[in-house]
């Protein structure tokens, strides 16, 4: 049996309908970890749906409670070939966002898989049920050509990277030896464009807080009052524009890396941001100046206002409002301390006169940002395999723009990471309408089958 033979066997499986019939069954499992009335769900999707499917491939499944209060399980596997094997840990997340199933387009759900020409609509598509499972499909398919794995598996599902991923870290530090492995390899996020295979080596991190001026218990009627009160949302405003450009370049000194090394900016130099044909028009003249769109993406921090709000947007009262609230992040790189950012806010706001801005975290815990080397082995081999399967020079992002647990893997458990995404910029995760274009996936369902038949065939030493 060869690699050519596992490739056209996973072709099969994608052609005949195999991967839609798999993925249409798992996207109407409603995981949504932001519901507290799903954490039943969260318990199904593991046992219910990847406990049998792992099952078959000779797996040993176990679930492991989540040492955070009331958050979803985890799945482990385990599929231990021989001591002298190499061992891959794959990760994934069977969460999904809310469905917000009365804003989807006419003729969709998010929990009923529909095909529309290239597209595959529903909650999960790309985020992050079709990316896993385009990973146990092409494992199932070495499996099934070779005999055997050639290395030994493990497979980690957990419930809550929608919310954070609360427990991920804990349950891996109080498991080292459980997740021992050698080489992390998953897939979640984007690729650089739709027809492009990509590779990313880490994550931005991703830290959210709010801002908010409060400065009274009522509104105050603005003929009666205006000119005599101060105006939270005029305050707040001016206090959110002194911490960048009105381009976005960003000032606060703990928000700004040192620099970008070498061989990430040789990495990310000449690739070209593509979302497809639903892509926003980008805004060249936005953000660092200097910075090529890439590196401000992939190797540069970036701050937003998420949402900002002062009286009643919806039904606007000729009052002064009491308070008014921003909700902010930022999306961060390697070389800066995220344990600065509020302190350092806090000290630049207070120079400029905005003591009154109180500042707090907006979720119990943040995503670090992690960045594994562009010349590392286990990439040089990825890249290979890649090549080797689509004739394409794969891209290779030292970061992902977005943020995942990634620093659990590299941190904690001490992996070289290599993610492989199966999705694309315009893919509308998180929003309603979201998909997975099937011609990326039936690429995606080779790239992964070529990659573990080289896993057991020739790895990296």
């Amino acid at each position: 049996m060869s690699r050519a033979q596992a490739v056209e066997r996973i072709e099969a499986y994608f052609d005949d309908g195999g991967f839609v019939e798999d993925l249409t069954r798992r996207v109407a499992i409603k995981t949504e970890s932001q519901n507290p009335e799903r954490h039943a769900v969260l318990m199904t999707y593991l046992t219910g749906e990847m406990q049998p499917t792992l099952d078959a491939m000779g797996y040993d499944c176990q679930i492991l409670d989540n040492p955070a209060p009331g958050r979803g399980p985890f799945l482990l596997a385990q599929r231990h070939e021989s001591d002298d094997l190499p061992t891959m840990l794959m990760y994934g997340h069977g969460d999904v966002v809310n469905g917000y199933d009365d804003q989807w387009r006419d003729g969709l759900s998010p929990w009923t898989l529909t095909q529309e020409g290239d597209r595959l609509y529903g909650r999960g598509t790309a985020d992050n049920k079709g990316q896993h499972g385009i990973n146990l499909a092409a494992l199932a398919a070495v499996l099934e050509t070779r005999g055997s794995m050639g290395f030994n598996s493990k497979i980690l599902i957990e419930t809550g990277e929608e919310t954070g991923s609360p427990g991920l870290r804990e349950v891996c530090e109080n498991n080292r030896d459980l997740f021992a492995a050698d080489v992390l390899i998953a897939s979640d996020g984007p690729r650089l464009s739709p027809n492009r295979p990509t590779i990313f080596l880490g994550a931005r991190g991703n830290f959210n807080f709010s801002m908010k001026v409060d400065l009274r218990d009522g509104g105050h009627h603005s003929g009666n009052w205006g000119g005599l009160l101060s105006n939270p949302g005029i305050i707040l405003a001016h206090a959110i524009a002194s911490l960048t450009s009105a381009t976005g370049e960003m000032y606060v000194p703990e928000w700004r890396p040192s620099g970008i090394p070498d061989a990430v900016r040789n990495a990310v130099h000449n690739l070209v941001i593509d979302g497809g044909e639903d892509a926003p028009e980008i805004d060249p003249d936005w953000g660092e100046p200097g910075l090529t769109g890439p590196e401000k993406v992939f190797a540069w921090n970036g701050f937003e206002v998420l949402a900002f709000t002062s009286g009643n947007p919806e039904h606007p009262v000729n009052a002064i409002p009491p308070n008014a609230v921003a909700y902010c992040q930022i999306r961060f790189t390697v070389g800066v301390d995220p344990e600065e950012f509020m302190p350092g806010l806090r000290r630049f706001l207070d120079a400029r006169g905005f003591p009154m801005v109180e500042l707090s975290m907006t979720r119990e815990s943040y995503m670090r940002a992690t960045r594994l080397s562009p010349d590392d082995p286990w990439v040089e081999w990825a890249v290979a395999s890649l090549q080797k399967t689509t004739g394409k020079e794969p891209a290779v992002l030292p970061s992902l723009g977005g943020s995942l647990p990634n620093d659990v893997f590299a941190d904690v458990l001490g992996l070289p990471t290599v993610w492989v995404p199966h999705s694309y910029a315009s893919c509308s995760q998180h929003a309603p309408n979201e998909h997975m274009l099937a011609p990326v996936a039936r690429e995606a369902l080779q790239i992964m089958t070529g990659l573990f038949w080289d896993l057991g065939d020739s790895p990296p030493h």
